[in-house]
């Protein structure tokens, strides 16, 4: 799952952006979220404590909190998200520069299209994305899930539950959890509790015996970490954060 937000504060380019971008990641065979907002302002709000997108493309001109000094903040809390600045105008290449913009895209309803797609094509080379997937037996039935969608996989009463990103219901299945932790050991999932298998991609933060998730509705769920296991969820934790 690729994550992507705009903000700009034009609606009208707001839905053709996104528009675009679907467009772009279907006819590729990718799956992705498209955040949109309205303003830097929102934007900034929404994020709270960490940023969860791969992509992001900020207006440069918006009133209030602009482009530039929204990609400032980004990157005083994440070096990795790639930005691309939106903009009337191409005489913005030095701020760019200092906020490791990795494009600009004009705002010209002639060339846009064509531009956006050089872009993605430039953005998911550099990311170097593959979408990991495998297919589950689940009790809903047969579904094959990009595995970045999975939050944390939780044992409860001999059932697995599947608790997905951007959506509401748990797929369950009967398994034990050790089997699905070998299934996906080649991933960045780790077993922090007995119930709980994580998805580093989601842990925000780790306290002592404890392990904050935050998804992109903007939920946080806190589950617990095993104190046998604490030293190692911490380690594979700092690790995971320099990798990324």
């Amino acid at each position: 799952m690729i994550n992507v937000a705009i903000c700009d504060d034009e609606e009208g380019f707001l839905y053709l952006g996104e528009r675009l971008i679907r467009s772009y990641m279907k006819n590729n065979g990718y799956q992705c979220c498209v955040d949109l907002y309205s303003s830097g302002t929102a934007f900034l709000g929404a994020q709270k404590e960490s940023f969860s997108y791969d992509i992001i493309f900020l207006d440069i001109n918006m009133s209030g909190i602009d482009g530039i000094e929204t990609a400032k903040r980004i990157r005083r809390v994440d070096s990795k998200v790639f930005i691309v600045f939106l903009t009337a105008f191409a005489s913005y290449s030095l701020e760019g520069y200092k906020v490791d913009a990795v494009r600009y895209l004009l705002k010209d309803s002639n060339t846009l299209e064509k531009s956006m797609e050089e872009c993605l094509d430039t953005v998911l080379q550099k990311m170097d994305y593959a979408e990991n997937k495998e297919i589950f037996n689940f009790l809903e039935g047969e579904i094959s899930l990009a595995l970045d969608e999975i939050i944390y996989i939780e044992s409860n009463l001999h059932k697995l539950f599947f608790h997905l990103n951007k959506r509401e219901m748990a797929y369950s299945m009967y398994e034990k959890l050790d089997v699905i932790e070998k299934k996906l050991q080649s991933f960045q999932f780790c077993r922090i509790h007995k119930s709980y298998l994580v998805n580093m991609k989601y842990v925000s933060d780790i306290g002592r015996y404890f392990a904050k998730l935050k998804h992109n509705d903007m939920g946080i769920d806190t589950i617990s970490i095993s104190q046998s296991r604490y030293a190692a969820v911490k380690e594979q934790f700092i690790f995971y954060q320099g990798d990324i």
